[in-house]
């Protein structure tokens, strides 16, 4: 059987995650992509669903054609429902990855879209947070406090950016994530910030997640079903509302984190969605699990850092991997793109946990130089 897995750009989730997944499942695997990959590839417009279904026509019998990537799930699901293979709803990801669609999907909270040049609304319910309609990674997020704020981050983000924007209504609380897998709640992590206007991600804590049925409601409204979904939410006052979904695996090395504190194969799991197999009762985890991101604070040359390492010690299984390396040219973007390694570690409680990282951290150095 052959498995076509459309991607944009290389990533640790496909190359040590779904492709050594694929291979246990003793899966042909075709990557189609339009980037440089070090494997081999099959060239093709992956973000049109055209081309995706001539490329595979061309290459062979699919038994499922599957993407981990945010831009490309509706492509991915349009040629997947064009040769009658188990597929997302094309509507469901076209609503997670516009934000302008999901707020009317959802309702309930403020939203306005901006095109280039539009001035934004001056009697919104100040404090407002813009970001790109389709944006990923925090990237060109922002906290504004009035319409001069507003108008300024929209002319800053245009002038590197001329795509629609949406600017919604702060929505107030604990930023909390709900991992599913076919509708099935797999767990959650609680998510701590770096201190606004940005929005970046600094640690994610597992913890039961609050209010999960009324998330799962929401996703429901949208149309999520098949496969892999990290929704991103805010809990205030007892109420859950969503920021955003991500109709995907959740990613910066949690899924890897997912999969062994659940003690699954979860790469496997999502692919064996994909190819229409049922997804099996995935116990509860036990234990504490967090994922600390080490974040660059300054530009310069990453002159050293640690290499990628595996250890335990004092019942925690603690993981390094670097998203940069010792040579690479640092330029802060305030958003998750400054992350030069994560952190991940499991142990049976927080405490533990903790103690892992600060310890880790104290024995390595990431040192950025002019």
């Amino acid at each position: 059987m052959r498995l076509y897995i459309v991607a944009g750009k290389q990533t640790d989730s496909v190359t040590h995650g779904f492709l050594p997944a694929a291979a246990a499942l003793g899966l042909d695997v075709t990557l189609l992509t339009d980037r440089e990959w070090p494997a081999e590839t099959l060239r093709c417009d992956v973000t049109d669903f055209r081309s995706i279904v001539t490329a595979v026509t061309r290459a062979g019998e699919p038994a499922a054609i599957f993407s981990n990537s945010d831009h490309l799930q509706t492509p991915a699901a349009l040629a997947a429902e064009f040769f009658g293979l188990p597929a997302k709803d094309w509507r469901a990801t076209l609503r997670a990855k516009n934000k302008a669609l999901m707020r009317r999907a959802l309702g309930g909270v403020y939203a306005v879209e901006l095109w280039p040049g539009e001035e934004p609304p001056g009697d919104a319910p100040y404090p407002l947070v813009v970001k790109p309609r389709e944006g990923v990674a925090s990237e060109d997020v922002f906290l504004v406090g009035d319409p001069d704020e507003l108008k300024a981050r929209c002319a800053e983000i245009w002038a590197r950016r001329p795509e629609a924007l949406v600017a919604e209504e702060y929505l107030p609380g604990a930023l909390h994530t709900l991992e599913t897998l076919n509708g099935q709640v797999l767990g959650g992590f609680r998510t701590t910030l770096l201190p606004p206007p940005h929005f970046v991600e600094e640690r994610l804590d597992w913890t039961a997640p609050p209010c999960a049925g009324e998330v799962l409601a929401a996703l429901r409204t949208l149309g999520v079903g098949l496969g892999a979904c990290h929704t991103e939410y805010v809990v205030h006052e007892g109420r859950a509302r969503v920021v955003e979904v991500n109709y995907r695996i959740i990613g910066d090395h949690c899924d890897f984190l997912l999969g062994e504190l659940l003690g699954v194969p979860i790469f496997e799991l999502v692919l064996r969605a994909h190819l229409g197999e049922p997804v099996p009762p995935v116990p509860a985890a036990t234990g504490h699990a967090a994922v600390d991101s080490v974040i660059a604070d300054r530009p310069g040359t990453l002159a050293s850092a640690p290499e990628r390492q595996e250890h335990a010690a004092h019942g925690v299984r603690l993981a390094y991997w670097p998203v940069r390396a010792p040579g690479d040219l640092i330029e802060p973007t305030r958003t998750n793109r400054d992350y030069l390694g994560m952190i991940r570690a499991i142990g049976p409680d927080a405490a533990a946990v903790d103690a892992a990282i600060r310890a880790f951290r104290e024995r390595n150095t990431w040192e950025i130089v002019p």
